[in-house]
């Protein structure tokens, strides 16, 4: 059976469909893995600024807010006279007879 101008441009038809399907799914792949690594890059510029913020927290924080150090006045340069306690007597002790072993 002999095949006509309809069989070769069927043929053809056929063959530029399934090109331009594996062409639109070629696209679609690689749409696909532009948005994955666009989202990676997202994500961990969105990380990173998170960390960040919270170093930069922790350290206000630290330094500046309710967590920083008390200061302590500097000592002077003179001394103050301290008067210390009159020493106080404590009693001698006394000698007590050895207890007796009970039975």
């Amino acid at each position: 059976m002999a095949t006509g101008k309809s069989g070769r441009t069927r043929g053809t038809a056929q063959e530029r469909e399934r090109a331009r399907l594996y062409d639109a799914r070629r696209r679609f792949h690689e749409s696909l893995g532009r948005r994955r690594r666009r989202d990676n890059v997202i994500a961990g510029v969105a990380g990173g600024a998170l960390i960040l913020a919270i170093l930069g927290g922790q350290i206000a924080y630290y330094t500046l807010g309710p967590g920083a150090p008390v200061p302590e006045p500097a000592p002077t340069s003179t001394p103050t006279p301290t008067t210390s306690p009159a020493p106080t007597v404590s009693p001698s002790p006394t000698v007590s007879p050895t207890p007796t072993p009970t039975p």
